[in-house]
Parts: C-alpha cells; sequence; structure tokens
C-alpha cells in the first residue's frame, strides 16, 4: 500500500485545492436604467434583452 513519506504542508495543500473556488457572478450596468444584471440574461426590471422588448416590465422592484 503507498503511504506517502512526508506530510503534505499547507501550502502544497492549498495550491491543489485551488481550482475549487466558486466564481464570482459578474454584472454589467443597463444603460437606460443604470441597474445591474448578469450578462446575456434578460434585464428583469425592464424586461429588456438586447434592446427588445422580450417581459413585461416589473413595477414592484
Amino acid at each position: 500500500m503507498a503511504v506517502p513519506k512526508r506530510k503534505v504542508t499547507p501550502m502544497k495543500r492549498g495550491m491543489r485545492r485551488s481550482g475549487h473556488t466558486k466564481e464570482t457572478v459578474t454584472h454589467v450596468e443597463n444603460k437606460q436604467t443604470g441597474e445591474l444584471h448578469r450578462p446575456h440574461h434578460i434585464d428583469l426590471k425592464t424586461g429588456m434583452y438586447r434592446g427588445r422588448q422580450v417581459l413585461e416590465p416589473k413595477s414592484d422592484f
């Protein structure tokens, strides 16, 4: 059975786990309203996507 010769240091352990972090969510600002929304997603406040009205605007924000 394979057994490590030495204890893995916290630095090496952290390097191995460096890819385990979650991605941060990016936001872009809407030019008309100034609201933040995800890129390539519908702006839920105005209902606009790429200059077209896709959904009815929500008024209860």
